[in-house]
């Protein structure tokens, strides 16, 4: 009698992750030689994804297939980049509060002239920032793009 409450008890209780409607139980094994197995991990890598079962699910039952191509180039331009966003964004934090110390901590003359070395620097600043753009745009035209159209003729 009491292994039956136990059995009672065991079925109203379901632990752990739901049974899938239908699960993938069955499974198929293939084999490459090197240069075919060389083929499949420059496609694999080159689709972004994490699993390789996927992966070859994905390409025998015709489901679009997204391939990610890191430019190293241009990832290390934009990590320069944005650390220079990043700096210019520290120099303005700086900016409101060397204004508000000059405004708060001198005399007028003083401050004035302090303002005015300021204003010399910020002019700098804006020069850098508008080469620092027009370079980017070069990098863009001249190498993002010419790029594009290359892989764009190759097929690819």
């Amino acid at each position: 009698m009491r292994m039956e409450e136990n059995k009672n008890k065991k079925a109203g209780k379901s632990v752990g992750r739901k049974s899938k409607a239908d699960p993938a139980v069955y499974r198929y094994g293939i084999k490459f030689n090197s240069q075919e197995n060389d083929q499949f991990e420059l496609l694999f890598r080159k689709s972004g994804m994490a699993y390789r079962a996927r992966f070859i699910k994905a390409v025998l039952l015709d489901k679009e297939i997204k391939v990610v191509r890191i430019d190293k180039a241009a990832m290390d331009y934009y990590i320069r980049l944005t650390n220079f966003y990043h700096q210019f964004q520290s120099i303005g934090n700086n900016y409101n509060q060397t204004v508000k110390a000059v405004k708060t901590n001198f005399g007028e003359k003083r401050a004035f002239a302090l303002l005015r070395n300021l204003e010399k620097a910020t002019i700098d600043l804006v020069v850098l920032s508008k080469r620092i753009i027009m370079l980017t745009r070069e990098f863009e035209e001249e190498y993002l793009i010419k790029r594009k159209r290359e892989e764009q003729r190759n097929g690819g």
